[in-house]
């Protein structure tokens, strides 16, 4: 299993247009046969600031994600031309 988020700062101008991005992107990621969990969240306290729970069954999993053709659009065309800051924290779960 391959877990991480990616947190995502964006100017308040972009709140609409970003959730709008958000809502498609998951919904596509959601679907990708790969894909265990993809949640994203708005940090309470900051509207601004966008972290996404990601969980693939495997890296081949993960990379065909930032393969896929609605990533490129929704997050490489669209949240990364975007934001202001962004974070990736790769994660290992305590069994």
């Amino acid at each position: 299993m391959v877990s991480f988020t990616v947190r995502m700062t964006f100017p308040p101008e972009d709140r609409e247009e970003i959730a709008e991005t958000l809502r498609a992107l998951t919904l596509a990621s959601r679907a990708e046969p790969g894909c265990v969990t993809y949640i994203p969240h708005v940090v309470e306290g900051d509207p601004d600031t966008v972290l996404i729970y990601e969980q693939y069954r495997d890296s081949a999993a993960a990379e065909a994600h930032r393969q896929s053709a609605h990533f490129k659009k929704y997050a490489v065309g669209g949240l990364f031309q975007r934001m202001r800051q962004r974070t990736r924290e790769d994660l290992v779960a305590v069994v």
